[in-house]
C-alpha cells in the first residue's frame, strides 16, 4: 500500500469529520479562492465526498460535492483568477462550480475614520460581501453544507486582531468550527499543512498578492492588516517565545469559545426578559427623552416609535455587570449594529443609560442606529436604510466576526 502524505492524511480525517452525518446525495460545496488552503479542501473533499457513509471508514453512500468561487473584481486579472480555480475544481471532479460576483454596495470608506466607526473598512466589507454570495449560492443550488478553508494560523491571526483591539471574549474566541451550514475542517491544520497537500496533489495555488508584505525598497501599497499580523507580528512572537504560539492562540480560541457560548445563551436570556417586562400603559404617550428625575412616571408606560427594541432598565440594572453588557452589546446586534464596529465606548454609553442615568441624551450606534431612555425603559432604533454614512443593506450581523 502507497504511503499517504501525512499533511494529506491530516486533511482527509478533517474533511471526513466535516462530512459525517450526510444523507445520500446530499450536496456540499467548498468555498473556493484558489489558493493553497481552499483548492487543498477542494481537493481533499472530492476525494473523501466518494468515501463518505455510515461511519468514517465506509465506503457507503457518497455524497455530491460541489464549489462556490468569489470573485470580488479587486484586483487587476482576478476574473481570470476565479475562472483558473473554476477549473481546477471542475478538473478535481467537483460539480456544480460556481462563480459569483457580487455587487458593491456604494458607500463611503470609513477605515480611517478616528471614532472607530470604520474598524472594518474594506476587508470587513469584502467579508460580508462573500459570505453573502457564499449563502445565496447554497440556497440556489440546496447545499446541506458548505465548508471554507480557514486554517490554524488563521484563527490564530483571528485572536491577535481581537486582542488589538482590545475586544471581549467572543471576538478572541475566534472562529467557530461550524455555524449554520457552515464547516471550518481545517482550523486543527497549519499553513503549511495546506500547501503540502496542493503539492502532493500535483496543484498549482494562487497567492493573493495582498497576502504578501511589500519587499524591502519597493513602492508603499495597500497591506491588510492581517496581512502584517502574518508577515510581521507572528513571525517576531514565535522567535521571541519561541515555536507553537499559533497553536497556542488557536487554543485560547477553543477554550474562550465555550465560554463565551454560555454567557452568551444567559445574556439572550436575559434580553428576552428585559423585553418582557416591558408593559407599555394605556395613556403612554411617544416623546422625547425624559427629564432628569421624570424616568418613573406613576402609570406612564413606555411607548416605542416603529422598529424600535425596548428593554426594561430595572430588569438590566438587577443583573451581574458583565452579563448586562453582553446582552446591551447584543441589543446593539440585533439594532443592526456591525460587530466589528460596536466598541466598548458604544456599550459603555448604553451602560450609562442603565446604571448612572443622569437625563443625558440619545447615543449615536454605528451604523446609524440610536438609543434613549425614558420612562424606565432603553429604546434602540435601527437605522433606516441609507444612512448618512453611506451604509445601506446590511444583513443583520452574527455576535461572531469571521
Amino acid at each position: 500500500m502507497a504511503r499517504v502524505d501525512p499533511a494529506v492524511a491530516a486533511a482527509r480525517g478533517a474533511v471526513r469529520t466535516a462530512l459525517a452525518g450526510l444523507g445520500p446525495g446530499d450536496l456540499v460545496l467548498v468555498a473556493c479562492s484558489g489558493g493553497a488552503d481552499s483548492l487543498a479542501l477542494a481537493a481533499t473533499v472530492a476525494f473523501e465526498a466518494r468515501r463518505v457513509g455510515r461511519s468514517v471508514r465506509s465506503r457507503g453512500h457518497a455524497v455530491r460535492a460541489g464549489a462556490v468561487v468569489v470573485d470580488h473584481g479587486l484586483q487587476p486579472g482576478s476574473a481570470d483568477v476565479a475562472a483558473r480555480a473554476a477549473a481546477q475544481c471542475r478538473a478535481l471532479g467537483l460539480d456544480p462550480v460556481l462563480v459569483r460576483r457580487p455587487e458593491r454596495p456604494e458607500r463611503q470608506d470609513r477605515s480611517d475614520r478616528p471614532d472607530g466607526a470604520g474598524s472594518g473598512g474594506p476587508e470587513a466589507a469584502a467579508r460580508e460581501l462573500r459570505y453573502g454570495a457564499i449563502e445565496e449560492a447554497a440556497a440556489e443550488t440546496g447545499a446541506a453544507r458548505v465548508l471554507l478553508g480557514h486554517t490554524l494560523d488563521d484563527q490564530a491571526e483571528q485572536v491577535l486582531l481581537g486582542l488589538a483591539r482590545g475586544a471581549g471574549a467572543r471576538s478572541l474566541a475566534g472562529m467557530p468550527r461550524e455555524r449554520g451550514i457552515l464547516r471550518r475542517p481545517f482550523l486543527g491544520l497549519r499553513r503549511a499543512q495546506t500547501e503540502a497537500v496542493c503539492a502532493a496533489s500535483g496543484l498549482d495555488y494562487w497567492t493573493d498578492p495582498t497576502n504578501l508584505l511589500p519587499d524591502a525598497g519597493a513602492a508603499e501599497r495597500f497591506t491588510p492588516l492581517r496581512s502584517r499580523v502574518r508577515g510581521r507580528v507572528l513571525p517576531v512572537l514565535e522567535e521571541t517565545l519561541g515555536p507553537g504560539v499559533a497553536e497556542a492562540l488557536a487554543r485560547t480560541a477553543d477554550q474562550l469559545r465555550d465560554d463565551a457560548d454560555l454567557l452568551d445563551a444567559l445574556a439572550r436570556d436575559l434580553l428576552g426578559r428585559a423585553r418582557a417586562a416591558v408593559a407599555p400603559g394605556p395613556d403612554a404617550q411617544p416623546g422625547a427623552d425624559a427629564e432628569p428625575g421624570a424616568d418613573a412616571e406613576p402609570g406612564a408606560g413606555p411607548s416605542a416609535e416603529p422598529g424600535e427594541d425596548v428593554l426594561d432598565v430595572e430588569v438590566l440594572a438587577r443583573a451581574h455587570p458583565a452579563l448586562r453588557r453582553r446582552a446591551l452589546r447584543l441589543a446593539a446586534l440585533a439594532a443592526g449594529c456591525r460587530p466589528t464596529d460596536t466598541t466598548t465606548r458604544h456599550v459603555d454609553a448604553l451602560d450609562a443609560f442603565v446604571v448612572s442615568w443622569s437625563g443625558q441624551g440619545p447615543a449615536g450606534l454605528p451604523g446609524g442606529a440610536r438609543a434613549r431612555r425614558a420612562c424606565g425603559s432603553l429604546f434602540l432604533r435601527a437605522a433606516p436604510t441609507g444612512t448618512s454614512d453611506g451604509w445601506t443593506g446590511v444583513r443583520p450581523p452574527t455576535t461572531t466576526q469571521e
